[in-house]
C-alpha cells in the first residue's frame, strides 16, 4: 500500500501515492474540516475513501506493468528478448548451434538459464522447446496469443547460416 500519514504544521491527513507507468499519481485527503481535525466516523470515512482510491491505482499500475511486461517480451527485427541464436563453443572445440535462454523468472524471482541444442532437436523442436521455457518462466499460457506469436518468431535456416559468421 502507498498510503502515507502525513502530519505537518501544514498538512494533516492522507498522501495516496503510485508510479504506474513512468508517471506519478500523487492525491492528499485532508482530516480536517473547517480548521478542526476529525475523529471517530468522519476520520473513518476519509480513511476508506483513501483505501477505496488507492486499490484503484494499484490495479492501474498491475495492468501496467502486465503491459510493459508482455510489450518487452520482442525486439525490432523478429526477434524475441532472451531467447538468443549462438554459436556454442563445445570442449572438443567444435561448434554446435544453440538457443540459449536467459529471462527473469516470474515464477521463482530470480534469473535462470538454458541452452537448447539446435542439432540434437532440429529447429523447430529446439525452437518449440526454447519457447516452452520462456512461457513457462513468463507465466504465458499455451493458448495464448503471445504463446503462439512466439512460436511463429522461429528463426529460418538462412537467417541462422547468415547469423553464424
Amino acid at each position: 500500500m502507498s498510503v502515507e500519514r502525513l502530519d505537518t504544521a501544514r498538512f494533516h491527513g492522507f498522501r495516496v501515492r503510485r508510479q504506474i507507468s513512468g508517471k506519478t499519481y500523487q492525491e492528499y485527503f485532508s482530516l480536517r474540516k473547517n480548521g478542526k481535525k476529525l475523529t471517530g466516523p468522519e476520520k473513518a470515512k476519509v480513511k476508506a475513501l483513501v483505501e477505496k482510491r488507492d486499490l484503484v491505482l494499484e490495479r492501474m499500475q498491475v495492468k501496467a506493468k502486465a503491459e510493459a511486461a508482455r510489450s518487452a517480451i520482442f525486439s525490432e527485427g523478429e526477434k524475441v528478448r532472451g531467447i538468443l541464436f549462438r554459436m556454442k563453443k563445445e570442449k572438443s572445440g567444435a561448434l554446435t548451434p544453440v538457443f540459449q535462454i536467459g529471462i527473469m523468472s516470474d515464477r521463482l524471482q530470480k534469473i535462470v538459464n538454458t541452452t537448447v541444442s539446435i542439432n540434437r532437436h532440429g529447429l523447430k523442436d529446439a525452437w518449440h522447446r526454447a519457447v516452452d521455457f520462456y512461457a513457462f518462466h513468463k507465466r504465458i499460457s499455451k493458448q495464448s496469443v503471445i504463446y503462439k506469436k512466439l512460436l511463429r518468431y522461429r528463426p529460418s535456416r538462412n537467417r541462422l547460416e547468415a547469423m553464424k559468421y
